[in-house]
């Protein structure tokens, strides 16, 4: 499986990957998941969100067990980032079959659409939409840099978007859902484990600081009578490391669009995007409020005009304590439990059905990044940890 995923969507020059949705990419990783489904005779759907489900046992039966993960990414991500967990899930039925397991509960593997947001610019929209996070009309004003929106990229794709928004029936079927993911960080490999459970996913959230300046020759224009918005987006990309770091929290300018763009000239415009995550609430409202106001007084010392938009938030999620706590019974008590400042499906579900996380030792801690690695023994403990869960959750 994992031979057969690893072309699809790489880059030649990074080695990255570049699976966004609703594109050519994410077409052929969504054959990919509905081959496996059909090859191993399980019932295959998707549902009115996009997302992709392989069915063992009867798919309205409710109290089903549910795993899997996305296999979408970020531009030039790595290959565990999502990939890792629908893999391991088929794997892990594998192992369960192999096994003679007897399933008292319906089981299903799952690829959620969109979830890394990186051509839209909303994580984990097909989860948000099956759990009425995102409106109908909210995601219909989602466009990518070119301007395409979501329905219009979802028809190109021979999806319809008409159909798009909560889907309250599926979630009814759901009794528990359990994502396998790399770790995102080095807290496994520091503690000698190959295999973790999580605790809590960080509140985190996404803000748009826009900058309006006036555009100049660069050339010709003094110094003194710029009103340069490269110079206040500056200031505030190194507020943001200072008050991150005073907190004990993480602030990241990762993205951003300049116009006119041009080598010779001062901006008119430039626009970044901040990413901000705490391990608490009060914590994270006050990094931002502090970044912002470093933008504010920065801004009207260049002459320069701010709007700050928050585009997404996701407060801080406590997965279910008696299924984490079953999930440490089901491995023998013996598995960390950890952290983790990275958003995920199971996050977003967390608030309509039960939901836990097996982590995968990463030894270099690097994620969303083409140097993100897993060693195979360190995969193979997680398919089986896996099972156990599986098997302890669904089987007699």
């Amino acid at each position: 499986m994992w031979a057969e995923l690893r072309p699809v969507g790489r880059h030649a020059d990074t080695g990255g990957y570049r699976r966004f949705a609703w594109t050519g990419a994410d077409a052929d990783c969504r054959t990919w998941f509905q081959e496996q489904a059909e090859a191993r005779g399980l019932t295959y759907e998707t549902d009115r969100n996009g997302n992709q489900w392989a069915w063992l046992g009867d798919p309205t039966a409710g109290d089903a067990v549910v795993t899997g993960s996305h296999l979408d990414s970020v531009p030039d991500g790595g290959a565990f980032d999502g990939p890792l967990g629908v893999v391991s899930s088929f794997a892990a039925l594998d192992e369960l079959r192999r096994r003679g397991a007897e399933f008292a509960r319906p089981v299903a593997v799952t690829n959620f659409g969109d979830e890394e947001g990186a051509r839209f610019g909303l994580a984990c929209v097909g989860s948000r939409l099956t759990a009425g996070q995102l409106t109908k009309a909210q995601a219909y004003g989602l466009r990518d840099g070119d301007g395409v929106s979501l329905p219009q990229a979802m028809e190109a794709a021979g999806y319809d978007p008409d159909a798009i928004g909560p889907d309250p029936e599926r979630l009814a079927r759901i009794g528990a859902f359990v994502e396998l993911h790399v770790e995102q960080g080095r807290a496994l490999d520091l503690s000698g484990d190959p295999v973790g459970i999580a605790s809590a996913i960080w509140p985190h959230g996404r803000w748009r600081f826009d900058f309006r300046g006036e555009a100049n020759h660069a050339g010709t224009t003094r110094l003194a009578d710029r009103r340069d918005p490269m110079l206040t987006y500056a200031e505030t990309v190194l507020a943001a490391r200072r008050e991150a770091e005073l907190a004990g929290a993480v602030a990241t300018f990762g993205k951003i669009s300049v116009e006119p763009n041009g080598v010779n000239a001062i901006p008119s415009l430039v626009r970044g995007w901040l990413d901000s995550r705490a391990a608490d609430q009060a914590t994270l409202d006050t990094v931002v409020a502090a970044i912002e106001q470093a933008a504010k007084d920065r801004a009207q010392r260049d002459g320069v005009d701010l709007a700050v938009v928050r585009e997404s938030f996701t407060p801080v999620v406590e997965f279910e304590h008696a299924l984490r706590d079953e999930l440490g019974r089901l491995l023998g008590g013996r598995v960390p439990v950890l952290g983790t400042g990275a958003g995920h499906d199971a996050g977003i579900l967390s608030g309509s059905v039960p939901t836990a996380m097996l982590f995968v030792r990463n030894p270099t801690g690097v994620s969303h990044s083409p140097a993100e690695y897993a060693a195979e023994d360190d995969c193979v403990a997680g398919v089986l940890a896996l099972a156990d869960v599986l098997e302890g959750l669904a089987c007699r």
